[in-house]
């Protein structure tokens, strides 16, 4: 194969689904991948399982499915996901049922062994710096980041939709680049390129235009109809980062440039489960509108170990948020959460951590804007992180006996209670995880 044609379906568990079923009709893919999986939301997964055991994979599955899979059968695009979060194989059947009722004859693997919960005890947390046999009844998930070798194995076994549960988001797109090159598994340079690939692409619209627009300083064109990008990508791992005709937003050496630093701590040693990849000397050049080829990456063997996300029950969250309005409102905002404070007080036990805000003056740079006039109006957020969940009820309440108990003008009230996770890290030998596959033919079930 000269190039390989591969797209970004999804970035996170909420993504638009429709850039993705246009990405499915006119994008000529190979490939289209699904990335949704984030560390809290496979830790809720895992919790979801617990209490249904055909639960656990991502609540969005169905819709994306039944928005591409047409596409993809009739145009031959194969599909890569990591959906199946806390349960691939349920996910499988998910998806087989569809095809079903689609009448398309795919081929669906399940991935499994990134769980590693009965294996994780004896690890050492990073943030605590104990084990994590230590969280005891509260360690909910263990989910290590597998690499591509499962999902390679399931291409090469023929699947047209392969999912699995935590894994590398790269490497989500490595594995077909590997699978239709033949790349070994040793070929660092290669894999290094292909990690280049999926790094870019993982986020979808991050990379043309999304999160990078800033009116006045950046402009993207036709936000609101953003396109999902594609890479054409040959076979020494080189590739064109684009985005179909007609779409919004715009694929740029600035877009690009920022989404290549997006969560890397240090570009010349990018720690994945296949390959250490090295980005220090990439190349970024424009080589058509919303065309930019990127070269130069490279890698270095592997670590031999897996990071793994760990999940545990953190206690419960009580939230309650207000809204004041006019001349004076911030100090009564202030007198507000100062109210809620005092009344708290003798809930002291039970409070592990608060937090008060006055959104729109200081919750998301705290001073920032203490020297500028009033705002307008602003609004009043309380939370609290607790022991049990009386106390976090006890919290929201407090906000909302503000209406008749507190300041003047207060109105607008919400309340939150629910549970937290917490989620922690460690890293596991890579022989930890047991890696499978299992392929499932939709036509098998056809009467």
């Amino acid at each position: 194969m000269s190039i390989v044609r591969i797209g970004a379906g999804a970035g996170f568990q909420g993504d638009r689904i429709e850039p993705a079923a246009d990405l499915a009709e006119r994008g000529e893919l190979d490939f289209l991948v699904f990335e949704c999986l984030a560390e809290r939301t496979i830790a809720l997964a895992q919790q979801a399982r617990l209490n249904d055991p055909e639960a656990g994979f991502d609540p969005l599955l169905e819709r994306r499915m039944r928005a591409v899979l047409p596409a993809c059968s009739r145009n031959g695009t194969r599909i890569v996901t990591n959906m199946g979060a806390a349960n691939p194989k349920a996910a499988a059947a998910c998806v087989r049922r569809i095809a079903r009722e689609l009448g398309l004859p795919l081929k669906i693997a399940a991935v499994t062994g990134d769980d590693v919960l009965d294996r994780i005890g004896s690890h050492v947390l990073v943030e605590t710096g104990r084990p994590a046999s230590e969280l005891g009844h509260r360690l909910v998930s263990a989910n290590a980041y597998i690499g591509c070798e499962g999902i390679v194995a399931a291409l090469e076994a023929g699947a047209d939709v392969v999912i699995c549960g935590r894994a590398s988001d790269p490497a989500l797109f490595l594995a077909p680049l590997v699978h239709s090159f033949g790349w070994a598994m040793d070929d660092w340079e290669r894999l290094g390129r292909g990690t280049l690939v999926g790094h870019l692409l993982e986020c979808t619209a991050q990379v043309t235009g999304g999160y990078f627009a800033d009116p006045g300083c950046k402009f993207v064109p036709d936000l609101a109809n953003i396109g999902f990008p594609l890479a054409e990508v040959s076979p020494d791992g080189n590739a064109v980062i684009t985005k179909l005709p007609g779409t919004g937003g715009l694929v740029s050496r600035a877009t690009c440039t920022e989404q290549l630093l997006y969560e890397i701590h240090d570009p010349a040693r990018y720690l994945q489960p296949d390959v250490v990849a090295d980005f220090s000397r990439v190349t970024l050049d424009e080589v058509g509108p919303d065309r930019v080829a990127v070269k130069g990456a490279s890698g270095t063997p592997a670590s031999g170990s897996f990071k793994v996300s760990v999940g545990y029950h953190d206690g419960w969250l009580g939230e309650g948020q207000i809204s004041y309005g006019g001349a004076n409102c911030v100090a009564r905002g202030q007198l507000a959460l100062e109210l809620v404070r005092e009344r708290m007080a003798g809930c002291r036990d039970t409070i592990a951590e608060d937090r008060g805000d006055l959104i729109g003056l200081n919750s998301v740079v705290p001073g920032a804007v203490a020297s500028r006039s009033e705002p307008a109006e602003i609004r009043v957020r309380y939370a609290a992180r607790c022991v049990d969940r009386l106390t976090a009820a006890r919290v929201a309440e407090e906000v909302e006996s503000l209406y008749l108990c507190g300041p003047a003008g207060g109105g607008g009230v919400t309340r939150t209670v629910r549970e937290i996770f917490g989620i922690a890290s460690t890293t596991v030998p890579r022989n930890l995880a047991r890696i499978e596959h299992e392929i499932t033919e939709a036509r098998d079930e056809v009467a």
